[in-house]
């Protein structure tokens, strides 16, 4: 079990390197120990971070999902690997002001959400799974937002 991080940036903003690739192994870890062995046996191979501008986060949600406006964070399964992350650094800034958190905190949650839908959790198939992946996504949220405040 072991991720390997690589972290693509064509936003203008800023990113916090040394932070996720503390968050991404704090998420392995967490997650590895609640979740079932054929999931957690998926916890491993490349994860690429891609970060975008706010057009070209809404180009892509587009052409993958068919829904005209940029968005957070979208997943992508990869042939030989764990998966890619697309995130809008635009889109999570105004997201964590909405919701109270730093944006490093918002991005910490997007980056749990869209691992969890590369193990195959997924919010929209029904009112059951969304339950079921929020509710994972936050107790893992909190157990590690806990334990970054206590360093």
């Amino acid at each position: 079990m072991s991720l390997q991080l690589q972290i693509l940036n064509s936003s203008k903003s800023r990113t916090p390197r040394a932070f996720l690739g503390r968050w991404v192994k704090a998420c392995e870890r967490e997650l590895a120990r609640g979740l079932p062995a054929k999931a957690r046996a998926r916890l491993q191979g490349d994860l690429t971070l891609v970060f975008l501008s706010r057009r070209e986060a809404r180009k892509i949600n587009k052409q993958y999902r068919g829904r005209d406006y940029a968005t957070d964070v979208l997943s992508f399964e990869s042939e030989g690997g764990f998966g890619d992350l697309v995130l809008c650094p635009e889109v999570l800034k105004k997201q964590a002001a909405e919701h109270g958190l730093s944006y490093q905190q918002e991005l910490g949650y997007m980056v749990l959400h869209g691992i969890l839908h590369l193990l195959g959790y997924d919010h929209e198939l029904g009112e059951r799974e969304a339950r079921q992946m929020f509710q994972l996504q936050d107790r893992v949220f909190e157990t590690l937002l806990g334990r970054l405040k206590s360093r």
